[in-house]
């Protein structure tokens, strides 16, 4: 009954802002760290950001001073805004959150992905 679902992506020329948002849906009963990853095309996922339920954060090098990465806990939603965006962000973005169920079951679950292409 969980469901993350991410929106924003798209195409945006080099240097350009694109923000992402993923919202948390269903039977929560609370949300522990959220976070982007991304995969790029014959590369492996990596994390891009995270963020506790507490509000520290977390950046993968290659990212940090570019992106920022935020939530609202009453919303279920964590966002990801991206500055500076380079050709070598694309990539397929997933939202991922650590989610404990009505029912109490704590289980991570994933986004289905929306695609950022940065590209002149």
């Amino acid at each position: 009954q969980v469901q993350l679902v991410e929106s924003g992506g798209g195409l945006v020329q080099p240097g350009g802002p694109l923000r992402l948002s993923c919202a948390a849906s269903g039977s929560i009963f609370s949300i522990d760290a959220m976070g982007w990853y991304r995969q790029a095309a014959g590369k492996q996922r990596e994390l891009v950001a995270t963020i506790t339920s507490g509000g520290s954060t977390n950046y993968a090098d290659s990212v940090k001073g570019r992106f920022t990465i935020s939530r609202d806990s009453a919303k279920n939603t964590v966002n990801l805004q991206m500055n500076s965006l380079k050709p070598e962000d694309t990539a397929l973005y997933y939202c991922n959150a650590g989610i404990t169920t009505s029912s109490l079951r704590r289980w991570a679950y994933w986004g289905q992905g929306t695609q950022v292409t940065v590209s002149s």
